[in-house]
């Protein structure tokens, strides 16, 4: 599968709870991967991740690993 094959009109977009008023990505699970996009440009660009490279990232986001990005 690649980014072509994917209908993304047919994706369960979800978006997190607490994003504040649209400012965030929205996930979305196709087939073997995890489909990423900005909430704001619904129609821009999608990146594919694959189950573990998304698990990793969710991982670290638990541990804090990236809090130091934020102002």
């Amino acid at each position: 599968m690649s980014l072509v094959d994917i209908d993304r009109e047919a994706l369960a977009w979800r978006i997190a709870e607490r994003s504040a008023g649209g400012n965030c990505v929205e996930i979305a699970r196709a087939e073997e991967f995890i489909a990423v996009r900005n909430s704001k440009r619904p129609d821009g660009a999608m990146v594919l991740y694959t189950q573990p490279e998304f698990a990793a990232f969710l991982d670290g986001a638990k541990k804090g690993e990236f809090d130091d990005l934020l102002d």
